[in-house]
């Protein structure tokens, strides 16, 4: 379990707290390791807790993203730009978007994605900065949006062939579109770089009011190779500190 390293997105949690100094030096001290897409005025704050920053947004948008030919040219330009960042401040990954469905075929739209992420792999292998694919429910939080599966997510990765290109496999959005989340997790580790957490239904506390047990799943993971970060993804019911620090104890196995 240790080489699991874990992590906190910072909008679902700052929201409900004034001093975000203290927010991240209380998450340092629970055992966190680093906090995701936090506003860039922070950033000498995350360093100042001794946190690194795990995740920020690669390009825009999530909604029309890699899926068309047409953005490629921009996205390629927001990555670069935005890997030179991660590179400078030592940021672990960026996350990408497929984009939502506009018509064309499950097939042809991987090869898509797979052609707008080969143009800037080797940029992102010369800078050993890491690019997640992010899997997304379309059921209930981003209609329409194409990397909805596993299987899809995992052959847009596999083709472009890369170790700094990889998925960000959402536990919360994959419960609501497959569930099998351990078999699935199991066949499918070797193209993910990053998880993310959250109560289903309701995005909420990992709690008994929900449907997944995180300990089973997150042991799971431990018994793989796998050594990045799990990311705490939800909003929580109650105070921000204790919710932290209670998903924490029940994603450490």
């Amino acid at each position: 379990m240790a080489r699991i390293r874990h992590s906190f997105a910072w909008w679902a949690f700052a929201n409900k707290v004034e001093d975000k100094v203290k927010l991240l030096k209380e998450a340092k001290k629970m055992g966190y390791q680093g906090v995701e897409m936090i506003p860039e005025e922070l950033w000498p704050a995350v360093k100042d807790a001794g946190l690194q920053i795990a995740t920020m947004g690669g390009h825009k948008s999530l909604t029309d993203g890699l899926n068309k030919l047409s953005n490629h040219n921009r996205i390629e330009d927001e990555l670069k730009a935005n890997i030179d960042k991660a590179k400078s401040n030592n940021i672990h990954a960026l996350i990408v978007f497929s984009g939502n469905r506009y018509g064309v075929p499950d097939a042809e739209s991987v090869q898509i994605c797979v052609d707008g992420l080969s143009r800037v792999k080797k940029y992102a292998e010369d800078k050993n900065v890491l690019l997640v694919l992010e899997l997304l429910n379309s059921k209930v939080d981003h209609q329409g949006y194409q990397c909805d599966r596993t299987w899809w997510g995992a052959e847009v990765v596999r083709k472009v062939n890369s170790p700094n290109v990889k998925l960000l496999y959402d536990i919360y959005h994959m419960q609501i579109m497959e569930g099998d989340l351990i078999r699935n997790i199991r066949d499918h580790i070797q193209w993910i770089g990053h998880f993310h957490t959250a109560g289903n239904p309701g995005r909420k506390d990992l709690d008994a009011d929900q449907e997944i047990f995180y300990p089973g799943v997150v042991k799971a993971i431990a018994g793989t190779d796998y050594d990045g970060y799990l990311g705490q993804e939800f909003m929580p019911k109650a105070d921000t500190i204790p919710a932290l620090e209670a998903a924490l104890k029940t994603c450490t196995v």
